[in-house]
């Protein structure tokens, strides 16, 4: 036993001195600086030798001004931790343990496309859900079975790390048309639910123990246990009113959420309250502001603050970007892959728990992509048994999940029909007339990400 542990002693010695090296794909994002900010914080569990950012030509500057404060945060922290910068992805690759992709097919000014160009034919524009989900799926997913590619060849042993939206899409794409299967996808709202539970119940979030089920952007917290109680019905009446910073507040119906028996997250008020969302989206059109531009107003402000020489830590205002916790999640899940924690994280992955084709939800395939509560290994992500969602809830999950495959169909095909096929499974586009009118704009709009739609 005592040779056993002096052994094991000796190969995670071996690998602190070795290092990690880590590539961020998008390094230019405004997200970057929280990710450095985990990467620091953890040293000493996950001592990161090489962080390389990697862009494209377009995101240079900001690649630059990224790399810059990352750097002076490095220097501040005191730690052996190389920052690299290049617009080459496969020189960066080579090597990596981790890879994390946090891109923009298109930058802001396509997701303003997306959000826009739907609701001037009155119908709700969002960058994840309907026609704006769809179509930044379809910039995303070819570019991403690149980069897993890529992997295969310069770095087969790292592990994927995507929180690059529409995160269910994008790894429905990859598990469906490539043999890559170590990607693990990652979503901030589980975080933002958890947090929100432990206050309402006035504790800290590791006091709290929160099970979630569903898919991204759709998912459900099915259970809450707090000093091994059952409090779930508890929290549901005292839900009404939680929401996440870019999603407007509209208070949940008590009764509705009563019955429901589950929690939902604040992605499903695209959903249940359609009519309110698309009335406050169309008021915000008049007014020439849709979320996107909002986005990139506070974008704006935060490189101006970036490129403070001064600047050695992650500034507030990232916290208003939308999408506040991300990169931390991103951290604490290579942490975990890295140390073999066999911890609970909730992450998307495959419906499977077993050799034995054992599902984690009873309401999607073994091989169908979840967002659910997993433990986490050297091995990657394992979920835990959750069991059915409730019959109230799988017609809109089946929807949505059936919206998701054949979205990652289109943009691997780049069938104009599948693409409309999607676009009317989706139930916040509601028209034939509208879908077909709305996917030639949106396709002629981003034709110069789409060229498989264009062959």
């Amino acid at each position: 036993m005592k040779v056993e542990r002096k052994i094991e002693k000796k190969g995670k010695l071996e690998k602190m001195k070795n290092g990690v090296k880590i590539v961020t794909i998008g390094g230019g994002s405004s997200y970057t600086p929280e990710l450095v900010e985990g990467f620091i914080k953890r040293f000493d569990s996950l001592p990161v030798k090489e962080l390389w950012l990697v862009d494209i030509l377009a995101g240079k500057e900001k690649l630059d001004i990224v790399a810059g404060l990352a750097r002076r945060m490095v220097k501040k922290a005191g730690i052996p931790m190389e920052i690299h910068t290049t617009l080459d992805r496969r020189e960066a690759l080579e090597g990596a343990d981790f890879v994390t992709t946090q891109l923009r097919v298109g930058g802001l000014s396509a997701r303003i496309k997306d959000e826009r160009i739907p609701l001037s034919h009155g119908i709700l524009g969002q960058e994840t859900n309907g026609a704006g989900g769809l179509f930044k799926g379809m910039r995303t997913i070819p570019v991403i079975i690149d980069i897993c590619k890529d992997m295969e060849e310069l770095c087969p042993k790292a592990w994927l790390i995507n929180f690059t939206n529409p995160v269910g899409m994008v790894m429905e794409g990859i598990v469906k048309h490539t043999n890559f299967r170590k990607i693990i996808g990652l979503c901030n709202v589980p975080i933002g639910m958890h947090k929100a539970i432990a206050d309402l119940m006035d504790r800290k979030m590791e006091e709290v123990e929160v099970t979630f089920g569903g898919l991204n952007h759709m998912v459900f917290a099915t259970k809450v246990v707090i000093d091994g109680v059952d409090v779930t019905k508890e929290v549901i009446k005292k839900w009404a009113d939680q929401t996440v910073k870019n999603i407007k507040g509209i208070v949940w119906e008590p009764d509705f959420l009563e019955a429901l028996g589950v929690l939902p997250c604040s992605y499903h008020r695209y959903y249940y309250m359609t009519k309110e969302y698309l009335a406050e989206a169309m008021e915000k059109l008049k007014e020439h502001k849709v979320r996107a531009e909002f986005v990139k107003e506070v974008e704006d402000k935060l490189f101006e603050i970036y490129k403070d020489p001064n600047l050695c830590e992650k500034p507030k205002l990232l916290e208003e970007r939308g999408g506040a916790y991300y990169s931390d999640a991103a951290c604490s899940l290579i942490d975990s892959i890295y140390n073999d924690r066999g911890d609970i994280q909730v992450v998307n992955t495959v419906n499977y728990i077993n050799s034995d084709n054992h599902k984690a939800i009873q309401n999607f395939e073994v091989n169908e992509v979840i967002e659910a509560s997993c433990k986490i290994t050297k091995d990657g992500a394992v979920p835990v048994e959750i069991g059915e969602l409730p019959k109230a809830v799988n017609g809109l999950i089946q929807q949505i999940k059936s919206f998701e495959i054949i979205g990652s169909d289109a943009a691997v095909s780049g069938d104009k029909k599948e693409a409309l096929l999607a676009l009317m499974i989706n139930p916040l586009v509601m028209s034939q007339e509208t879908a077909k009118i709305v996917l030639d704009e949106l396709l002629e709009a981003h034709k110069d990400y789409l060229p498989q739609f264009f062959k």
